[in-house]
């Protein structure tokens, strides 16, 4: 049985197979932002309980969210609650976005920029850097283990963090020690069930050295307390803010709607 993940992974293969015929890693080197120093999400969310919000337009789970999404508002509204960083999610046919997003999130804020994307090639890692991010997703239920290791050892080599996105327990295997955000994804992204309890399960399981956040489903400050008291470091969301749902505020270290 094919699920939407596997959609999305064998699109994503042809895209990137598309864009090597006309841009190589050598000019993605080239480009003016790839020298930049990156700035730190991990240092960022360690600093209070992070709050990592994100842009999107749709999702294959919710449909369309917010199809007229203007970028600049958006971004605004999320530095003016305390974001510590932003997500982009740069994925066009399922998800509503590009990486002309993260480049244009990038000319207009100062926060830590993670590139959320179904990376599975190198190549992604040049163009995301490239393109202004300062870390990148790498998603366990794609990759196989060595395979993320070696995507995490690129993407450190150039400069950029990594998260490493997690949802059930036997994926803690593929695991590597050059991670530097462990996310855990309350959805399942082949059935696109979702359960923020999911991170509640798990939360004593996870190293204990890691900085960890939790993702998807998050719809209130009393979950957010509850996954700081189990030890998670932080939190992204995206569907919740974007609907208008929910809103956020950091005020020594609670949450305020």
């Amino acid at each position: 049985m094919t699920h939407i993940l596997d959609q999305i992974v064998a699109n994503k293969r042809n895209e990137i197979q598309q864009l090597k015929q006309s841009i190589t890693c050598s000019d993605y080197v080239q480009s003016p932002l790839f020298n930049r120093t990156v700035i730190s999400l991990r240092k960022k969310i360690l600093d209070q309980f992070g709050i990592v919000a994100e842009i999107k337009r749709k999702s294959p789970g919710a449909g369309e969210i917010r199809p007229d999404l203007n970028l600049v508002s958006q971004l605004e509204i999320y530095e003016q609650q305390g974001a510590s960083g932003i997500s982009v999610l740069t994925d066009h046919r399922y998800f509503g976005g590009s990486i002309e997003d993260l480049k244009q999130i990038r000319t207009r804020t100062n926060l830590p920029i993670l590139r959320k994307e179904f990376i599975v090639d190198e190549y992604q890692l040049f163009e995301s850097k490239a393109s202004g991010a300062d870390s990148v997703l790498l998603i366990a239920s794609i990759l196989e283990k060595e395979q993320a290791h070696q995507l995490t050892i690129v993407a450190k080599s150039l400069g950029l963090e990594v998260l490493f996105e997690i949802h059930s327990f036997e994926e803690l295997n593929k695991l590597n020690d050059e991670i530097d955000i462990l996310l855990i994804n309350n959805r399942n992204l082949k059935t696109q069930e979702t359960q923020v309890e999911h991170s509640f399960e798990l939360a004593s399981y996870l190293p204990e050295h890691l900085v960890k956040i939790s993702a998807s489903g998050i719809t209130s400050s009393d979950q957010l307390d509850q996954l700081q008291n189990l030890g998670f470091n932080g939190a992204l969301i995206g569907e919740s803010l974007l609907k208008g749902n929910f809103r956020f505020g950091l005020t020594s270290n609670s949450f305020v709607l």
